[in-house]
């Protein structure tokens, strides 16, 4: 039957001379093709503003062009070195000739910067060994660098330039959690004087914690309010709640400082009060503390909203049967609404988390040196240091770490039943 159908189908005549089936054809292609042309701007911004740069900061996270490409036949010598004693001959030779090579070409500081960010001193040594290069005549150009700097006559310093010489390398992301490559090879710990990041993993992730559970306290009453209350009522609550995102960032981030400072408003109101003596200010700004409650303002309505998306939809008849059953009020929020409100949970916490985690401006402004987060370094990085292979890797760790958050989220609560409004 159904192929009878489609012979008839076939058979039939448009009024312009064209079969039914071809004419069906054409539409369908036709409607496809605009589906593909609707999408098409979306999918070329997506590429733009995400998957390229995430791509190219993946990229630049193992690039390592600069010393390659400056001194190529010196690292082409110490391929043929066993990393046991000192390199021979030929290789402080042709290390001395392409030195005054860069040297002539400006481009020492250029070297000696990149290795600079492996271990410490490598630039004063490289700078150090092209002023004096022109009393080096001829061989043997081994005693003679030994002899500019002794620190030529060290292994760790060649073991340096023959990791930080290869062209693509990890040591950008042993780099971000306080690791190194040693001369033998092994991957230790750097020395503790240049012990900072997992420091800071360490502050950023307490601190995202901490502001998350302090916007989950502070939140839920508030949604709670909101989705109990008459619509009038709520309807002025929400005003409340969305107020903030009418005023620019950078002016809420500094009314904390006024707030917050030795002499401001919060001490001199304890003061008045009588809580706290004159010499007793608490000191609130430019450290943790004030990056932690500054990012709570902040981020409160992130939280309230997915949480006020749920409780919304939570119809009160579920409560009030708990009660007329013998619960307490208290009992029946407990075991009944609040097991309903948990998407909304997971929601707001997984959403200010993420948020938190990678921000900038607020401990930028308000963090001082003790309250800096991962992300300040980064852009320490990106803009001062320019060590951008570091920033990039820095830049991949942070946002593993929240694909991971989602991973755990989605097997814990469940993708499927996050709410955001």
């Amino acid at each position: 039957m159904p192929q009878d159908a489609a012979t008839a189908t076939a058979s039939i005549i448009t009024v312009d001379g064209v079969p039914l089936k071809t004419q069906l054809n054409r539409a369908n292609r036709r409607r496809r093709i605009r589906a593909v042309l609707l999408v098409v701007p979306l999918f070329i911004f997506i590429l733009i503003s995400f998957l390229i740069p995430i791509g190219d900061m993946l990229f630049r996270s193992v690039d390592n062009p600069v010393v390659a490409g400056l001194i190529p036949e010196t690292l082409a010598e110490l391929d043929k070195w066993d990393g046991k004693e000192l390199p021979d001959e030929r290789t402080f030779e042709t290390m001395a000739k392409e030195l005054g090579l860069l040297q002539i070409d400006r481009k020492l500081g250029k070297l000696g910067s990149r290795l600079n960010f492996e271990r410490g001193g490598m630039r004063s040594l490289i700078t150090k060994t092209g002023r004096k290069l022109k009393k080096i005549m001829q061989g043997p150009y081994k005693e003679a660098l030994i002899k500019i700097d002794k620190r030529w006559g060290d292994r760790d310093s060649w073991a340096t330039i023959n990791l930080v010489g290869l062209r693509y390398t990890g040591v950008n992301y042993l780099a971000s959690v306080d690791l190194r490559v040693d001369a033998d090879g092994d991957i230790v710990m750097q020395p503790e004087v240049r012990q900072i990041y997992t420091l800071l993993w360490m502050r950023t992730l307490w601190i995202s914690l901490a502001v998350t559970v302090f916007c989950l306290l502070l939140g839920y009453p508030i949604a709670y309010l909101m989705a109990t209350l008459p619509v009038r009522t709520a309807n002025l609550l929400m005003i409340l709640v969305l107020l903030p995102f009418w005023t620019s960032l950078l002016v809420r981030t500094t009314s904390w400082i006024v707030l917050l400072q030795a002499h401001g408003v919060i001490n001199d109101l304890l003061v008045w009060v009588g809580i706290i003596s004159e010499e007793g200010r608490i000191r609130m700004i430019y450290n943790w503390i004030g990056t932690l409650i500054a990012m709570t303002q902040i981020l409160l309505p992130f939280m309230v909203l997915p949480l006020y998306s749920v409780m919304k939809t939570i119809p009160k008849t579920f409560t009030n049967a708990a009660q007329s059953m013998g619960a307490t009020p208290a009992w029946a929020f407990y075991k009944v609404y609040l097991p309903q409100s948990v998407p909304g949970i997971g929601a707001g916490c997984l959403l200010v988390f993420i948020l938190s985690i990678g921000y900038y401006i607020t401990p930028a402004l308000v963090g001082g040196e003790d309250g800096q987060l991962i992300s300040n370094f980064i852009a320490y990085h990106m803009k001062k240091s320019l060590n951008w292979g570091l920033a990039a890797a820095l830049g991949t760790v942070l946002l593993a770490a929240v694909v991971v958050l989602y991973w755990v989220y989605d097997k814990i609560v469940g993708i499927d039943n996050m709410k955001l409004g």
